[in-house]
């Protein structure tokens, strides 16, 4: 699954929107309607590194070398062979506990039924983990009511651009969950080697402090998920339709206009976009994350720049000639789909749809052939493109558990944490062979269509825990071109202005934002007109982006001096 590299959840809720979950989410998950939220905060900064209570890194010497050799973050590595796995965890413990983890899902969830679940607990050693699984597509909004009500069983995973719904995450952290200092700090490397193995960077994220204010409470409170430089999203075009209407991948924004209406039909039914939201603004060089840059000596707000202005001017023409599917602003769309269709041309999505087709579309005989746009700009400004810069998400344990429990799952967690090359990340990521995929000739798995429904589903046991290291993987002609689009792109990488803290808006600010998202689209879908963002950006100011700007301008003092 693909880290959204925007913060905002409002520009995310396109990115995996299929049918089959109800809002209250596919295993029972109650939804508190009557819950009051958690109380708002003034927001809140926190330093990611510089800490002498993490686990003590220790290399985990991998088996085997990748194929293709970057430059980590933004230009990974990555194998385009596929080597016979070795055990990675020689004593697998002996375990016989039961947990309950609440995690988001995009799709038909599958059954706890399906062998692959059975197989993962007797290879871990015998720990079940039962994964509750709820809407993605609301899972942020709804995580904040569940945690509020100790509804969320034992444990729950967020992705990073999950934690902009919640008022005050850092309260909801330091009240909720399992604070894991004294278990993980130190050396680990005897009963967990391969969390032993983790970046410091990686655990660093996972620091909340009780007292924002006093340096001295940071804690460790989360298993931090995986890391991964590198573009997060994509827009990918169907290159077989592009040929088929004698078109090529446009380079400028300008050119990608043109060939969106050179391959549109809003009569017959087919449109060159589905979405064009939470990636496009970079091709007007506004700001990832909240929506900072510093300029002239100060920080300012995407909303307050005229890139701002030519960005939503492009989305609302694109609109107007009818260029993006009618149905788009229901938020309702399965992309994916209309994109395997050829219905839409051009799909924003996470980076693993590039693979996440090609399995799809070999699997139902569907065919076409897709890739990513490169560093596209607009009006002749230099590219930029939005990289990850943190972990991609965490798995939160209930403070409710006794160390014992904490201990068994992090001997899940070690397990879920074996790079590529290992037994455990082969029966993780690709299932039973026979059951979920068989070797093709390449030697490398191919999921079957179980396979594909089950163990391909964006979030399982695979994202619990970050790996020990990243690599592209896949087919080798998707690894090959995937590693040179990376490095086609490297050079335009964002700066992340905030390395080294994590700064969480205030309320009002983070409300703002969402209200100020809502507008955007209004204006992008013709139901407000373009005339209005000066006063869109007035109201943002009042209502909570001064606010936000003081904050924020304090963190980045206390980083710059």
């Amino acid at each position: 699954m693909a880290t959204p590299s925007d913060g905002s959840v409002f520009r995310r809720r396109s990115l995996f929107k299929a049918a089959g979950l109800g809002a209250a989410g596919a295993a029972g998950l109650p939804f508190i309607a009557a819950c009051s939220d958690i109380e708002s905060g003034g927001g809140t900064s926190q330093a990611t590194e510089g800490f002498d209570f993490l686990p003590e890194y220790k290399e985990w010497p991998l088996p085997f070398e990748p194929d293709l050799v970057g430059e980590p973050p933004n230009h990974p590595s990555g194998f385009t062979t596929y080597p016979e796995p070795i055990q990675a965890i020689e004593d697998v413990p002996s375990n016989s506990g039961t947990f309950e983890i609440t995690v988001p899902m995009w799709g038909e969830a599958p059954s706890n039924d399906d062998p692959y679940f059975a197989a993962v607990a007797e290879a871990n050693g015998g720990t079940t983990v039962n994964l509750r699984q709820a809407d993605g597509n609301t899972f942020a909004e709804t995580s904040v009511q569940w945690l509020n009500a100790n509804e969320f069983g034992d444990g729950i995973m967020l992705f990073a651009w999950m934690l902009f719904a919640h008022p005050n995450f850092q309260e909801t952290v330091v009240n909720s969950f399992y604070d894991l200092t004294d278990i993980v700090k130190g050396d680990i490397s005897d009963r967990w080697p391969l969390l032993a193995g983790l970046p410091t960077s990686s655990w660093g994220q996972a620091v909340w402090s009780t007292d924002p204010a006093d340096p001295e409470t940071a804690r460790v409170f989360g298993i931090p998920g995986s890391f991964t430089g590198g573009p997060g999203n994509a827009m990918f075009a169907r290159t077989d339709l592009l040929e088929q209407f004698g078109q090529t991948m446009p380079t400028t924004v300008e050119e990608l206009i043109e060939v969106a209406r050179a391959v549109s039909d809003d009569a017959g039914g087919r449109w060159a976009f589905g979405g064009l939201d939470y990636l496009t603004p970079q091709w007007f060089g506004l700001a990832s994350g909240d929506g900072w840059a510093y300029i002239d000596g100060k920080l300012v707000h995407n909303c307050e720049r005229p890139e701002y202005t030519e960005w939503l001017t492009f989305r609302r023409q694109m609109w107007d000639e009818k260029l993006v599917h009618p149905d788009t602003p229901s938020g309702t769309l399965d992309g994916q789909a209309l994109h395997k269709a050829g219905t839409i041309v051009f799909q924003l999505d996470g980076i693993s749809w590039w693979q996440g087709f090609i399995d799809q579309s070999t699997a139902e005989g569907t065919g076409g052939t897709i890739a990513p746009l490169g560093a596209l700009a607009a009006n002749g400004r230099e590219p930029l493109v939005h990289v990850n810069f943190n972990v991609e998400s965490w798995t939160f344990l209930n403070k409710d558990l006794s160390r014992e429990q904490v201990e068994e799952f992090l001997d899940f967690a070690n397990f879920c944490s074996a790079p590529y090359g290992t037994r455990e990340y082969e029966i993780l990521n690709y299932g039973v062979e026979g059951t979920h995929f068989t070797y093709g000739p390449d030697g490398v798995p191919v999921f079957n269509e179980t396979g594909t429904s089950v163990v391909q589903a964006p979030v399982n046991y695979k994202t619990i825990s970050g790996h020990v290291q990243q690599f592209l993987t896949g087919t080798p002609d998707m690894v090959q071109a995937r590693f040179e689009y990376n490095a086609s792109v490297k050079d335009f990488a964002e700066e992340n202005i905030f390395e080294g803290m994590r700064v969480e808006g205030p309320a009002d600010f983070k409300s703002a934002g969402q209200v100020l998202t809502d507008q955007q689209n209004d204006i992008a879908f013709g139901r407000a007109e373009l005339s209005s963002i000066p006063d869109m950006v007035e109201t943002w100011k009042n209502n909570g982006g001064e606010t936000g700007r003081e904050h924020y301008t304090a963190a980045y003092e206390k980083l710059h001096g």
